[in-house]
């Protein structure tokens, strides 16, 4: 996992986020490896995904009933997140009509939880003044007496001050969104905050996820309805799970790469959203078991996606060395790739061992850099690098002319592993 994590670092994008779902029996290791790589500060948290409500049958003591899914942003600061669009059982508390026809619901503005006593927060404690006959309703920091003002402070259940969740400040620029309200049970004055349902786009998630779209058994559904047997692969991600996390950290243009593809879940979401949303988002899927093609691309098909499909390419290196069944054009392709990070394209001139020109660095990958070699070349650069086993040029001739030899295997090799790791 920790090659294939450090690369991953490197493709996300600076306001992106990696989702990895994990169980028990390696969370505690993944949560160390992410640390080191992601840096704890770019820790955002971790979901405990209720998979299975009934539990593993076969769990000795306690049936599990849960996975985790760690989520680490390349850049806390940058990281794109969303939330959650609000539910029935939410909007639903949203009873409230104001004159314009909006929906509301009441929240109490005195804080409550932990530090909610007055010499806890003293910059939170201040007086509202509210008259019953006129309506004038304001806040100030004074305790005064005023002839038909209705005195409101916050009051714990068991009478001690406590103090507001807004400052002075913040309650005199907002007063339109707050109401005195006289409370019958406790029989004292308090004071409301209208909560609007169309500033609710979105629902922060909490970390303990029980959806029914995020069952197993969802998972197995759906992939059944596509025509696949339960023998194809065993228990298919459900698209809820993959739903929900696209839903927080995805916008409508994203490219969303899944590094273990499986049955192809990701694309099925992905293409899911878009639907419903009219994004644009792209997948990328990674899969290197013998069912990439017959399962995870069949599946792609059958749901109607788009995609262009790639087999991985011969092995580069073996034991360090350059693998002699390789195609030599595949190694220059190779090469041009990690050095220049752009698409190799064969060139139709100079000599065979050319690869071409980037930033006016011409690239030649040879057997040997020697004069006779040199000689050949007819592509004028400022720079030139040249790949070879072996040089037999001096120094000098090399620093005069601007050409860097490279050697064949140890630096492409070394080029490799700065550019991954």
């Amino acid at each position: 996992m920790y090659p294939r994590l450090k690369l991953l670092k490197q493709l996300l994008s600076d306001d992106g986020a990696i989702f990895i779902s994990i169980d028990d029996n390696e969370v505690a290791n993944l949560k160390l490896i992410c640390n080191e790589i992601f840096g704890s500060q770019n820790f955002v948290g971790t979901i405990s995904n209720t998979n299975n409500p009934k539990g593993r049958s076969f769990d000795k003591y306690i049936a599990t009933a849960h996975e985790y899914i760690l989520i680490y942003a390349k850049q806390i600061g940058n990281l794109t997140w969303n939330g959650f669009k609000p539910e029935e059982k939410v909007t639903r508390r949203y009873n409230k009509v104001d004159e314009n026809g909006c929906l509301y619901r009441e929240i109490d503005l005195r804080k409550t939880g932990d530090h909610d006593l007055r010499e806890d927060r003293p910059n939170l404690f201040y007086y509202f003044y509210y008259n019953e006959t006129t309506g004038d309703f304001f806040p100030d920091n004074e305790d005064k007496f005023l002839m038909g003002y209705v005195q409101i402070k916050p009051v714990r259940a068991d009478g001690k001050d406590g103090c507001w969740r807004w400052g002075l400040e913040t309650a005199k620029e907002n007063l339109s969104l707050i109401i005195p309200k006289f409370m019958p049970t406790r029989k004292i004055w308090g004071v409301m905050q209208k909560d609007y349902l169309e500033n609710k786009q979105y629902v922060k998630p909490t970390s303990s996820w029980t959806f029914k779209d995020v069952n197993s058994e969802r998972g197995t559904e759906i992939f059944l309805k596509l025509g696949f047997s339960k023998s194809d692969f065993p228990k298919p991600k459900p698209i809820g799970t993959v739903e929900r996390i696209l839903q927080l950290a995805t916008d409508k243009n994203s490219i969303v790469l899944d590094a273990f593809a499986g049955s192809g879940t990701t694309a099925h979401a992905v293409i899911n959203l878009n639907k419903s949303d009219g994004g644009q988002r792209k997948f990328i899927l990674i899969e290197m078991e013998d069912y990439a093609e017959s399962i995870t691309a069949e599946r792609v098909r059958r749901i109607g996606g788009d995609f262009d499909f790639y087999e991985l390419g011969g092995q580069i290196f073996i034991d360090d060395e350059i693998n002699a069944d390789l195609d030599i054009e595949k190694i220059r392709e190779y090469i041009w790739q990690v050095d220049t990070h752009t698409e190799y394209v064969k060139p139709a001139e100079d000599c065979p061992e050319f690869m071409g020109v980037h930033k006016n660095v011409a690239y030649y990958f040879a057997e040997t850099l020697d004069y006779e070699f040199l000689s050949t070349m007819r592509t004028r650069a400022d720079n030139y690098v040249i790949y070879a086993e072996t040089c037999a040029v001096d120094k000098e001739f090399l620093y005069k002319y601007k050409i860097e030899f490279r050697k064949v295997p140890r630096d492409i090799l070394r080029y490799e592993v700065a550019d991954n790791f």
